[in-house]
């Protein structure tokens, strides 16, 4: 850690005073386990729709957080990428795609609150660049629900194991939520496609070994395909420099006259765009799941820093203006968490409506933005330094507003469910 905070007067008017960091904030920032997560304040609310064997869950995999992801986050973030080896050790352990079958190498575990704890104890030690959700709970399902006995005997195996990690690769350079106006095409060559086209933005672009393409196939619409590491043709651009979420890689595709077997098509020809509808709920819940679980982990930093810090002789947290933007942080991550748990158990149930995760998408990232804005605030100085645990999840909860369908898209939708 660089030294700057030794030094005194750095705001100016000497009221910060010399720029030591209050102890709490010392420990955080030691790397110590211990130190940085159990001695954080629990703020966090009971929530009755865990069960004692979700509960094993999370303390299982709470501990290969902290065993085998929190060790190596700063050496990801200077990386720009998480190691291939969390895959492959998530896959030996079960946290893999646990919803597939077993005869496929899943656990069978379909019960989307065990999805949610994953999510919520990535959140909790803040870790945004290994893309655990997206390979389990956005691009999994469309494998499992619309592929084929051999093409599930192909690919599921594999991505359980950790062997084969998964993207997905809608979005392009001028289309972004008007799925409609994808220009990669795929052309019909009798026993084979051949599939022309680019695509930006694409999480795990780099590490990707399949990758589930939208394209335009002639005149039967949008059709899904799959898209294999090793396919000539198929290059990978840039990894691309964010404002946040620097260790989940994000890449560039292009796709030149690559040639796809026509048993690489998931589903049916031109139903690609309903498949894609059928899943994007399910998305915009996990969005929510990290949103809330993201505002948490705010709150907690946030909290252990005003109780420590102390200005004009007191904790700068018994100040009436601080105190009261903690106590509105807390009541409206309690009500957010609330509303996530009643739509994760539709999730279980299979009644999840679009509307409900238009919702709870706009609503809880745009709560997780605000919360970090305060929480950097009252951090101060400190709040703008990248060694502060604060400072990584105000430039990472930004993008939230914007992927899965900005939250401007999904006010038009809920709009539009009006009749309006």
């Amino acid at each position: 850690m660089t030294d700057w905070y030794k030094m005194s007067g750095i705001l100016g008017n000497g009221v910060i005073g010399a720029l030591q960091p209050p102890a709490q904030t010392r420990r955080i920032l030691s790397g110590a386990p211990d130190d940085a997560l159990h001695q954080l304040p629990e703020t966090r609310m009971k929530r009755a729709h865990f069960d004692a064997d979700h509960e094993l869950f999370r303390e299982n995999f709470r501990k290969f957080c902290e065993t085998e992801i929190r060790p190596h986050q700063e050496e990801w973030l200077k990386a720009g990428i998480v190691s291939r080896d969390i895959w492959q050790k998530a896959g030996e352990n079960g946290y893999l795609c646990p919803f597939i079958d077993e005869q496929y190498g899943g656990l069978g575990l379909k019960d989307f609150r065990y999805s949610q704890i994953m999510i919520e104890e990535l959140a909790r030690i803040g870790e945004s660049g290994f893309a655990l959700s997206l390979h389990n709970d956005v691009i999994a399902p469309y494998l499992d629900s619309f592929c084929n006995e051999e093409q599930k005997a192909r690919w599921l195996p594999k991505i359980c194991s950790g062997e084969a990690i998964l993207a997905v690769a809608m979005t392009e350079p001028g289309t972004g939520s008007d799925l409609k106006g994808i220009k990669t095409k795929l052309e019909d060559k009798g026993d084979h496609l051949i599939l022309n086209g680019a695509k930006t933005f694409i999480s795990n672009g780099i590490l990707s070994d399949i990758v589930i393409v939208a394209a335009q196939y002639e005149d039967k619409g949008i059709t899904l395909v799959v898209v294999e590491r090793g396919m000539e043709g198929f290059e990978r651009g840039r990894k691309l420099e964010k404002m946040g979420m620097h260790s989940q890689d994000t890449a560039e595709l292009f796709f030149n006259n690559v040639i796809v077997p026509k048993a690489n098509i998931i589903g049916m020809p031109g139903m690609g765009f309903m498949y894609l509808m059928q899943k994007l709920a399910q998305e915009r819940i996990v969005c929510a799941i990290g949103a809330i679980a993201g505002a948490q982990f705010v709150l907690e930093h946030t909290l252990a820093y005003v109780k420590d810090r102390k200005a004009f002789g007191k904790p700068i947290g018994s100040f009436q203006a601080n105190r009261f933007t903690m106590a509105e942080m807390k009541t409206e991550i309690t009500i957010g968490q609330t509303f996530i748990d009643s739509l994760v158990m539709k999730c279980v149930d299979g009644t999840i409506t679009p509307e409900e995760a238009f919702m709870a998408k706009y609503w809880t990232t745009d709560l997780v933005n605000k919360v970090a804005y305060d929480g950097v605030q009252l951090h101060g100085g400190y709040g703008f330094m990248l060694e502060y645990p604060i400072a990584r999840a105000y430039i990472d909860a930004r993008i939230t507003t914007i992927f899965a369908g900005t939250n401007e898209i999904m006010k038009e939708m809920i709009g539009r469910g009006m009749g309006l």
